[in-house]
């Protein structure tokens, strides 16, 4: 192996309790009672919106507002009439998330025993370039990290084939000299493989972690 490909939302860092904790702190600001079901109906909202992001049918910051749109009336809470009001409004969640960011307690390790391998080391994520390079910045990861891809910067997104295949054209390694990590079964294991990687998978709740899969 001559490179590992690490996806970044769930495998090195924590998107899951940044979100919960960004939307727990940040409904109280609009006058609601946070709820285990008002944090799972975020979620349910942003992987709807996301996804249409992905396909192209939004822009980023307009997966963002129909994010805004769906939940404030869960809420209880008044929809802004204009765009320039939602986006002031989802600052306000945006800071609480930000402001959470952390990775898993084994990403910087892993990172570093894939350094120690001899080994090159690239993110490719589903998400917008501006703020995946900020994650890896503020959680200390970005020194470690010779390549990042993330779809925005692509131009197509996992599981396209060519996601796979520029990053390791970018690292200037083989797909089957390079080894891609992550939590999503479909996009970042069984759709690796089909185009010549290895692939393995992170399943934090059964207990796997980074450097069992390194």
């Amino acid at each position: 192996m001559k490179a590992v490909i690490f996806d970044l939302d769930n495998t090195l860092f924590d998107h899951t309790a940044s979100a919960t904790y960004a939307i727990r702190t940040w409904i109280p600001e609009l006058g609601g009672t946070p709820s285990e079901e008002l944090v799972a109906q975020w979620f349910v909202i942003e992987d709807r919106h996301y996804e249409r992001w992905l396909a192209g049918e939004l822009t980023h910051q307009g997966q963002r507002r129909a994010r805004l749109r769906d939940f404030l009336p869960v809420l209880g809470h008044p929809v802004p009439p204009t765009d320039a009001e939602l986006d002031q409004l989802f600052t306000g969640y945006l800071r609480h998330y930000r402001g959470s960011w952390t990775a898993f307690p084994d990403a910087r390790p892993a990172l570093e025993v894939a350094r120690g391998n001899g080994w090159r080391i690239g993110v490719l994520t589903n998400g917008s370039t501006t703020q995946q390079n900020a994650k890896l910045a503020a959680i200390g990861l970005a020194e470690l990290v010779d390549v990042v891809s993330t779809s925005e910067s692509l131009g197509v997104s996992k599981p396209a084939p060519e996601a796979y295949l520029r990053t390791c054209e970018a690292l200037g390694t083989e797909p089957a000299d390079t080894l891609m990590i992550g939590d999503n079964l479909e996009l970042d294991v069984v759709a690796a493989r089909a185009v010549g990687l290895a692939a393995r998978h992170l399943d934090r709740p059964a207990g796997i972690t980074l450097l069992q899969l390194l």
